[in-house]
Order: C-alpha cells, then sequence, then structure tokens
C-alpha cells in the first residue's frame, strides 16, 4: 500500500504542479477507488495539499508568475471560509459531499469552455480587494469540505469572469491552496477527520512532482495549457459520475 501512495503522490504532485491546483480534485477520487471512504479521502487530500501548494508556490514565485498582494487577499479570504469545513464535513452526508464535488467540476468545465482567450501579456483590471476576499471565502468553505484546494474553481473563475492570463491565474489558484489547505488541516484536525500517516506519505512523494509539472507549465502555449485543463475536468468528471452512480 505504501509503494501505490508514494506512486500516487508523485504523480498527483506533477498534476498540481502543471495545472495549479492542489491535487485533491484528482487524489480524492483515486482513494475512492483504492477503497478510501469520502471523509478519509478528504482528509489525506487536504493534507497532501499543504505540500504541494507551499512548493509549488515557493517556485513560482522564485520564476516570477505568482503576483503576492492579490495571491494573499484571495488566499486569506479562502482560509477565514475554510475554518468551516470541519463542521461541514461532519454534519453533511456523503452523498451531499459527492454531488457537490460533481457541481464543483461541472461550473468549471463550463467556465473554460467559454472562457476568452487572453496572452500572458494581458494583465486585465484592476480589482477590488473586497471582491476578491470574498470569492475566496466561499470557494474556501465548500472546497475544502469536498476535499480540494480550490483552485479547480478558483481559476476558472479568474480566467473566465475576471478576466485573468491563464498562467497567472494557474499561479494564484495554487497560492490560494496554501491558505485553504492549511486552515482545512487544522479544522478537519479539530474534527479527527485527517489520517495522518497516509497524509504524509503522499504529501512528501508529491513535491518531486510539484517541481516537473511547474517546469512543464511554463513551456506550454495557452492553448494547450487550457485544453489540457479541459481535458482534466472531464475525466475527473466521468470518475465522480461512477463513483456517485455506483457504476
Amino acid at each position: 500500500m505504501e509503494t501505490q501512495l508514494l506512486l500516487t503522490g508523485a504523480a498527483i504532485g506533477a498534476l498540481s504542479g502543471f495545472f495549479g491546483i492542489g491535487g485533491g480534485t484528482i487524489l480524492v477520487p483515486v482513494l475512492l477507488m483504492m477503497g478510501y471512504d469520502i471523509k478519509s479521502a478528504v482528509g489525506i487530500s487536504v493534507m497532501q495539499m499543504v505540500f504541494s501548494s507551499l512548493f509549488g508556490s515557493w517556485i513560482n514565485h522564485k520564476k516570477g508568475f505568482l503576483d503576492l498582494r492579490e495571491g494573499a487577499v484571495i488566499g486569506l479570504g479562502g482560509f477565514a471560509g475554510a475554518l468551516g469545513s470541519g463542521w461541514l464535513v461532519s454534519e453533511v452526508p456523503e452523498i451531499v459531499l459527492e454531488v457537490m464535488f460533481l457541481a464543483v467540476i461541472g461550473f468549471a468545465l463550463y467556465r473554460f469552455f467559454h472562457a476568452p482567450e487572453y496572452t500572458e501579456s494581458e494583465n486585465g483590471h484592476e480589482l477590488s480587494p473586497y471582491l476578491l476576499a470574498g470569492v475566496g471565502a466561499v470557494i474556501g468553505l465548500f472546497s475544502i469540505s469536498m476535499g480540494i484546494g480550490g483552485s479547480i474553481l478558483l481559476t476558472p473563475i479568474l480566467v473566465g469572469v475576471l478576466h485573468y492570463p491563464l498562467k497567472k491565474a494557474v499561479s494564484a489558484g495554487l497560492f490560494f491552496v496554501v491558505f485553504s489547505s492549511v486552515s482545512g488541516l487544522i479544522s478537519l484536525s479539530l474534527a479527527g477527520q485527517v489520517d495522518y500517516f497516509h497524509g504524509f506519505i503522499i504529501g512528501v512523494a508529491s513535491l518531486a512532482g510539484v517541481y516537473a509539472g511547474i517546469r512543464l507549465a511554463a513551456v506550454t502555449g495557452h492553448k494547450k495549457h487550457k485544453n489540457a485543463l479541459i481535458v482534466l475536468y472531464i475525466i475527473i468528471l466521468g470518475m465522480m459520475l461512477k463513483k456517485v452512480l455506483g457504476v
């Protein structure tokens, strides 16, 4: 089991670095297929996200991809929202969490299909910090409750609604995961919902993958990067539909 978890962690880390996600959107369905229940999968996933998001954001900052000011505003909002995740996971039935997960991925896929094209040289318009913090808070609450870092929902909102360039949005999304995952780990730990041993194994294994994924993203064109994200969402949506429908 440990070898399988190490390989899973490395693969999740690579996807995390490339797509700017915490990894929970992929890891939760994978853990469900490995036999974990949804609440154990959520706890392991959140712990892994702490590792991958911290390391990945440090690399993105060094490469100049990350706007720390706007990222911090969104992230602090996410931190505040994610503090309620322990209560939500403890009180809400598993089927509701699974349907929420499907809704998040479905929305993200819809927004990416309809997102306008922006080049990386476009900076967009100045956004209100209150708007950014509010968006972060809502995403933080619901995403951590589903075991995902929130960037899978935040990135399409930044690109499709708030007019961020894709690579800037991807970096901001991963930085957001730092705040939401740390907050979520605190909340879920207090609720007794974290498998620390398996979470640590996957988290450590993910670090090498994160580095490789960010390097690959840096040399990938906008259109190819966006299309890859759409394919990712479709795969995750299919995996969760299979789980929820029991087919």
